[in-house]
């Protein structure tokens, strides 16, 4: 696996002509296995005999796996993407009321207010951007109405969405957001793996104690008397566990999501017209951006608790295995011919094969109908109010995540028109 990322389609392609199980080499030489096909990846996800727990990581139990590895908080932090069994099924319990369709209605005009509010000062960020003759990814891109979507629209919605619910301040958001990017970072040095994981426990743990101190109606005062309730129901490693996880998961996949969303869309100006015109739906953009080029591309960890055959592989038990999301949705076996072709007509008929990106099973994305909401509010507010918004720049000159985890890119300006 390339540490810096990059665009995965290409390699997916080759991988997945190969077949849908696939070796690979995590950094530092730690061999490891993608599940890349769409059939081969819904089997394992929901597979009985496999596991998230770091218990079942042969190599780090082994002592093999040092501290700074950049990929070892996926397997060490506490939460619900590390747990198994009854354990998963408490820790879910907790944070799922914070997540019922109700709450998640409750939340929708909050969402389409702060989306507003962004949308108004685009054009001044945009002049300001113009006033300074900032050097936007990396080309000289300034001119009248270009402005940097990502950083002013697309971080900031989910971020101050999920931090609401959290009740996280506001005088946190950028810093979550920097040590959130360093957390998914593969290329990263060890010691800034380890000084990322100590600032944000630092912070998170600081917002814990806020709300310990002044409890409000969010959810992390909930999940705080949840454990004084009882105690052994949430230690106070799983709390910060889990708003760490809460944090990354709630805004760094929909902020891909709606970046990788208004590049496909503007890439792709007939499919723009189709939604524009009411012939397709900002639902089926949603979704079709989420199958064509998942927020998420290689998800870490789960762990076969025996030797398992996969799509005729056999994945060894104790091996470190990625959940290839990106492949998997534009598998030919499961999408068809034009699953490398971006076409939200395939939802017209009902018929098209469900994409797998938000997960399967168990750990299916608790937060799916929240990140589905802001990204359809969003996508449609923000076409409405500037229909003619371009890319400022070619794809090749869009800076790419340096992660193997994340996929999407760091900057998009766009002309607003």
């Amino acid at each position: 696996m390339d540490p810096a990322g990059g665009c995965p389609h290409a390699a997916n392609a080759r991988l997945l002509a190969r077949g849908a199980v696939a070796p690979v080499v995590l950094p530092g030489e730690v061999e490891a296995m993608a599940v890349i096909g769409h059939d081969a990846l819904k089997e394992f996800l929901s597979h009985p005999d496999v596991a998230k727990g770091a218990a079942h990581f042969t190599a780090l139990q082994e002592g093999q796996i040092p501290d700074g590895w950049p990929l070892k908080t996926f397997a060490t932090v506490q939460g619900m993407t590390t747990a198994d069994g009854d354990n998963h099924r408490r820790l879910r319990s907790l944070v799922s009321k914070a997540f019922t369709s109700r709450r998640v209605e409750a939340l929708r005009g909050r969402v389409e207010e702060v989306t507003a509010e962004l949308l108004d000062n685009l054009p001044a960020a945009a002049a300001k951007a113009s006033a300074s003759e900032a050097d936007v990814a990396g080309a000289n891109v300034v001119g009248a109405n270009v402005v940097d979507l990502r950083e002013h629209f697309a971080m900031p919605l989910p971020m101050g969405v999920i931090c609401e619910l959290l009740g996280v301040d506001a005088e946190f958001h950028d810093q979550l957001h920097h040590l959130s990017n360093q957390i998914v970072a593969t290329d990263i040095a060890p010691e800034d793996a380890m000084a990322a994981n100590r600032d944000i426990v630092a912070v998170l743990s600081t917002v814990a104690a806020s709300r310990t101190a002044n409890p409000g109606d969010d959810l992390t005062s909930a999940l705080i008397a949840a454990r004084e309730e009882d105690g052994d129901r949430l230690s106070g490693q799983e709390l910060i566990g889990t708003l760490l996880l809460m944090i990354i998961a709630g805004h760094e996949t929909t902020l891909n999501l709606i970046t990788n969303a208004v590049r496909a869309l503007c890439g792709h100006r007939d499919q723009l017209e189709l939604v524009q015109s009411g012939k397709a739906s900002w639902s089926d953009v949603v979704d079709e951006t989420l199958r064509w080029d998942s927020p998420v591309s290689f998800f870490p960890f789960r762990y076969p608790t025996r030797d398992l055959t996969v799509d005729g592989t056999v994945i060894p038990q104790g091996t470190p295995v990625l959940a290839g999301y990106s492949a998997a949705g534009r598998d030919k076996a499961a999408h068809g011919e034009s699953a490398d072709v971006f076409d939200l007509t395939r939802y017209a008929t009902g018929s098209t094969t469900r994409h797998l990106s938000l997960g399967h099973g168990a750990h299916f994305c608790l937060g799916s109908s929240l990140a589905r909401m802001e990204a359809t509010i969003a996508l449609e507010r923000l076409f409405t109010r500037f229909p003619d918004l371009d890319v400022a720049v070619t794809e090749a000159e869009l800076p790419r995540h340096a992660s193997f985890v994340g996929n999407s890119v760091q900057q998009l300006p766009v002309s607003l028109g």
